[in-house]
């Protein structure tokens, strides 16, 4: 068994809009699961896209989404323990469940308002991501005004995050937008579901350069299991430790972690199809040479760290 802390899934989202249990469901990550592994924890976001914004506004989304994932964790209380600390995440693993930590992916959903962001680390939100895919107030995306950088606003929105102990998340977030946030972080930052973009080009991934100034500030890169993210035409679990060596090649040994994007993707990287798969990842990684101090790091420790 093996331990599996991942900084990245869409399954609130799945609870609220399809209805499915965290406890066990038809998708790619349940609690059930999880119990294959000897210690198992899960940044769980809260998501949804502005541009579908219901009528009474994005806050009140968010609102639902953090109730929806407030009542499966109180539910499953048996499995499942919230947690936003070191402290609290080694608690909840040596009593035998799943540790639950929260992230907010887009700002959109706080509608960029700096003045939501001590609301939401009162819940334990601890990664919170400036844009998805959308540009909004704060910053142009990777696919919508790529060339924007931070507004006043990002600016004053991420010194806010700072003070109140939540990472800039930067996945989605614009090449212009990224290199502003470097100039001005006093923290850490986080990339917590993306790879390689000299291994995929796609625009969701990281410049080498990009990766260099994430490790610098001590923060965290999180591996995508998505195939766009992978490889344009052969995904494969093969590849996605080629993305691993790449990061490695860049002294990431202690920046790089596991961000799969679980129910946010469809399908996962060819082999990966749930995290009943995650094992192979790990076993791939061992046969090309990963030794059990290195993926203790990027299966574990390099997440905790942070914590």
């Amino acid at each position: 068994m093996i331990s599996y802390f991942d900084a990245h899934c869409d399954t609130v989202s799945c609870c609220l809009h399809i209805g499915w249990p965290m406890r066990s469901n038809p998708g790619q990550l349940d609690l059930e699961r999880g119990k294959a592994f000897s210690r198992r924890a899960q940044f769980f976001a809260l998501y949804h896209d502005a541009a579908k914004a219901p009528g009474d506004g994005m806050w009140a989304q968010c609102l639902r989404l953090y109730d929806c994932f407030a009542r499966e964790t109180e539910k499953n209380s048996d499995l499942i323990s919230r947690c936003c600390t070191a402290e609290q995440v080694n608690a909840a693993v040596s009593a035998g469940k799943e540790a639950a930590l929260l992230s907010i992916e887009g700002a959109d959903l706080l509608e960029c308002d700096p003045d939501r962001v001590e609301a939401v680390a009162a819940w334990g939100v601890k990664l919170l991501n400036l844009t998805w895919n959308r540009h909004n107030l704060l910053s142009g995306s990777h696919l919508e005004q790529p060339d924007r950088g931070l507004s006043e606003r990002g600016r004053d929105f991420v010194r806010e995050l700072e003070r109140c102990g939540i990472y800039a998340d930067v996945s989605h977030l614009s090449d212009a937008g990224f290199w502003d946030l470097v100039k001005i972080a006093q923290r850490p930052i986080v990339a917590s579901h993306s790879n390689s973009r000299a291994l995929c080009s796609h625009t969701r991934n990281l410049t080498d350069d990009m990766f260099r100034a994430i490790r610098d500030s001590g923060g965290v890169v999180g591996l995508n299991f998505c195939p766009a993210f992978v490889d344009a035409e052969h995904p494969s679990i093969d590849m996605l430790v080629r993305h691993a060596e790449h990061f490695l090649a860049l002294g990431g040994e202690k920046a790089l972690c596991i961000g799969g994007d679980l129910d946010g993707c469809e399908p996962a990287a060819v082999g990966i199809c749930g995290e009943q798969d995650v094992p192979l990842l790990y076993e791939a990684m061992a046969e090309r040479g990963f030794g059990k101090d290195l993926l203790d790091d990027i299966f574990w420790n390099n997440l905790m760290r942070i914590l």
